[in-house]
Order: structure tokens, then sequence, then C-alpha cells
């Protein structure tokens, strides 16, 4: 009985970590189809995975991880094939995206101090604080790498000011998918469509 019931503990463990990875792959690709499809500006999912990740997974580098690995695959793309006659050569690593990586990761950081359970009240709070500190961050960077910006509290006032609309952009963005991400997975749970009734963290492992 004990052989038994511990094969039958890995059988669930090891289903367990299949479903983590293949969601875990499965919103890394919503995040990068949202970036090359037609979008508006910073509206993407790329934010949601994140707060989706500081959601469910146990592991909490994975929520760092899939916003950053969207960003890279997208980027890929887009600077090489989309915007190629922008860019010359082979571009991986563009020089302004260390501030919007830093951006998302200071957003996942936030979140994972506000965001003590998955309801709404938290992540309200968490969203709109890591959006904003997100904000803070990447237009702090064009800030700095802009030159039409002059180096001054004035043109810091100027590079905040421009990046308004955007940052509601993405503010919508992620509350949108955001919504849809954690409340699908939500109802999944709570719709009895797993073999057994599964705790919430679920994906922990």
């Amino acid at each position: 009985m004990r052989l038994n019931s511990s094969i039958f503990v890995s059988m669930q463990t090891d289903a367990i970590k299949t479903s983590s990875t293949i969601i875990f792959i499965g919103i890394v690709s919503i995040a990068i189809a949202s970036r090359l499809l037609p979008h508006w500006h910073n509206f993407t999912a790329v934010g949601a995975i994140g707060l989706f990740g500081v959601a469910y997974f146990k592991r909490s580098w994975w929520a760092y991880l899939a916003p950053c690995l969207a960003l890279f695959v997208s980027d890929l793309i887009l600077n090489n094939i989309v915007y190629s006659q922008y860019f010359e050569g082979t571009t991986i690593f563009p020089q302004h995206a260390i501030w919007t990586y830093g951006g998302f990761a200071a957003m996942i950081f936030v979140a994972h101090l506000l965001m003590k359970k998955v309801n709404l009240k938290f992540f309200l709070s968490a969203t709109i604080a890591g959006t904003l500190l997100f904000f803070l961050i990447s237009n702090f960077g064009t800030f700095l790498q802009t030159p039409m910006y002059p180096k001054s509290a004035s043109g810091l006032l100027s590079a905040y000011i421009a990046g308004l609309p955007f940052v509601l952009n993405s503010l919508l963005a992620n509350l949108f998918f955001g919504a849809i991400l954690i409340g699908g997975y939500q109802l999944y749970i709570y719709s009895g469509l797993r073999m057994k009734k599964a705790p919430i963290n679920n994906l922990r492992n």
C-alpha cells in the first residue's frame, strides 16, 4: 500500500509539474502574440502574465521569467523582421531594453509584496502600483537615453508627461489581460474541470 501510495503521489506531482509547464508556455505565447498582432501602444499581455505568475507559481522566478521571455522573443521578431529597416544588423538586446526589463521586474516585485491573496482587492492594488512603478522606471530610461529631453528636472518632467497616454494603456492592458488570465484560471478551478478539488495555488510545485 505504501508503494502504491507513493507512486500515486509521484504521478500527481508529475501531472502538476506538466500542467505548470504547459500553462507557463501558454501565457508566454499569449504575451508574444499580443505584441506581434496589431494593438494600441503598450496594450499587451506582458505585464499581466507576470501578475498571473505572482498569483499562482510557487517558483517565484517563473513570474519574472515569463514577461522577460515574452519580451525577448517578441523583440527578436520585431527588431529583426518586422522593423529590420530601422536597425543595423542583427539586434539581440536593444540598449533601451534594460529599462523595460527592469520596469517589469520591479512590477513583479511589488506584486509579490501586495498580492497576498488572489482576490479583486489585492489584484487591483498590485496592478495599479506595479504599472505606476513600471512607468516611472521605463520613462526615466527614456529620459536618459533620448537626446530630445534636456538632462534637467524640466526634461524629466517632460518625459513623464509625454508618457502619460502610454501608462494609461499599460494599466488598462494589465487590468484587462490580468482579469482574463487570473479570472479564467479561477473559473477553471472552481468549475471542477480538474480531477480532484484543487487548491487555489495548484500550480505551486
